[in-house]
């Protein structure tokens, strides 16, 4: 079960299997965790049980389909139980963002600490950061988050310099970037654009600045054709630095980075295997449209076999003009808890969002999803338009129409009304969709 996570250069050999070779080395793995998780973990031994599985039975990797999958539920609900080491051997405690529900408790060994620090390392790698860099973290690294404290450890490894400002405060930021000259900034594009706003205002020309990157981290810059959303586009056009992507979730402890062609996040084949299922479960195909399934590789406290993210995404499997035939994962397309059948339509909050980020005059927004008095979805859009509210209006729902065939209800809103609801100071991260459904039964 123990592996090494002290080279990265290491990774450059697991970036580069392909075919048999790569499915002989994930079926000696997947056999590993099977047989670590069998002997430790008391959630698993149970299920293993209830289910008949035996883990030396699992000879072939279309044999993962035998095993149940986890969900985030379980995890909550059974959470020592998931806890394969004597609480004695727990060196940090981390928690989920809780965007969808109670957030849940995550820990690491030391030993996952060094495999969080690897896997960072390998990201940064990935998106050209070196030694040579100065990296600044502006994201938190305390209320139990598990990106910062990834970010600050992977920067260690590969030994460029730090600097932790930490989140919010855009002038302590920008006196950070003048003072200390970072080449690489790591943040939320949301607050990427707020430094933008605040630069502008303040007289700094950000052309002249020495940042050359910035991972992004926590919401998406792309569409799910890879092209620019309204965020990336803005940051792109406005201050014309190189734009790294990259997909997380604190379950994985791992991350899927963008390399410099901008093309999905590339899979670290030694840390995760990654299935995308349809409805029923079944396993899909390259360039099909399902939820992420993960299984991870390496972890010492909570490893976990086949859990569903909630997360769809399509997975790409040609190789990448970056070199590497690592798989690729697509920016998320939606969040499968929060599927709304309106109309008669499926729809994800993410395509309205879509329609919503590309109206400039929308100055701030929140999607609501409730029941009406037949006890169907009903969509309701609490925004806020900065001017020519009524051609606004008309625009979105023509917009609407055109790409996710229905209109929902769009309510105009206070800005401080709809920024109330959207930052709430329990949550880590802006809050753009409400599903107030009552629960049926």
């Amino acid at each position: 079960m123990q592996m090494e996570y002290k080279d990265v250069a290491d990774g450059l050999y697991y970036d580069q299997l392909k075919g048999d070779q790569l499915r002989k080395f994930q079926l000696e793995k997947i056999r590993s965790v099977l047989k670590y998780i069998d002997v430790n973990s008391k959630y698993y031994q149970r299920m293993f049980r209830e289910t008949g599985f035996n883990p030396d039975t699992f000879l072939r990797l279309e044999d993962i389909e035998r095993i149940p999958f986890t969900d985030k539920e379980q995890l909550q609900q059974w959470n020592l139980d998931f806890l394969n080491v004597h609480l004695s051997k727990v060196a940090e405690y981390v928690t989920t963002s809780g965007t969808l529900g109670r957030p849940v408790q995550l820990m690491l060994t030391e030993h996952d600490l060094k495999r969080l620090a690897y896997n960072e390392a390998r990201g940064l790698t990935i998106a050209g950061i070196s030694a040579e860099d100065v990296v600044q973290i502006t994201t938190t690294l305390d209320r139990r988050f598990m990106a910062g404290l990834a970010y600050y450890l992977g920067c260690r490894l590969i030994g460029s310099a730090t600097i932790r400002v930490g989140v919010g405060a855009p002038q302590l930021q920008w006196e950070t970037i003048i003072d200390m000259r970072p080449t690489v900034l790591i943040g939320v594009p949301s607050f990427i654009v707020k430094l933008i706003e605040y630069a502008q205002e303040a007289g700094i020309e950000v052309r002249n600045s020495s940042v050359k990157k910035v991972v992004c981290i926590g919401e998406p810059i792309r569409e799910s054709s890879l092209e620019w959303n309204k965020v990336g586009q803005y940051i792109n056009d406005n201050w014309g630095v190189a734009l790294y992507s990259t997909y997380a979730s604190t379950e994985m402890a791992t991350a899927f980075t963008e390399c410099y062609c901008g093309k999905g996040g590339h899979q670290l084949n030694e840390l995760i295997y990654t299935e995308i299922i349809d409805e029923e479960g079944h396993v899909l195909g390259p360039n099909m449209v399902g939820e992420l399934v993960v299984t991870t590789f390496g972890l010492e406290g909570m490893p976990l076999v086949r859990f569903k993210t909630g997360d769809l995404v399509e997975r790409m499997e040609e190789k990448c003009a970056c070199g590497r035939n690592s798989i690729r994962l697509s920016p998320v397309i939606g969040r499968k808890g929060q599927l709304i059948k309106f109309k008669g339509t499926t729809v994800y909050p993410s395509a309205i969002q879509q329609v919503l980020d590309h109206v400039p005059e929308v100055e701030t927004y929140v999607i609501e999803v409730v029941l009406n008095e037949f006890g169907e979805d009903h969509i309701q859009v609490l925004l806020a338009v900065k001017r020519d509210k009524e051609r606004v209006l008309k625009n979105l729902k023509e917009q609407c129409q055109a790409h996710i065939r229905v209109t929902p209800e769009f309510l105009l809103r206070e800005p401080s009304f709809v920024n109330h609801l959207r930052n709430r100071p329990e949550m880590r991260k802006p809050i753009v969709f409400i599903d107030n459904r009552i629960k049926k039964g």
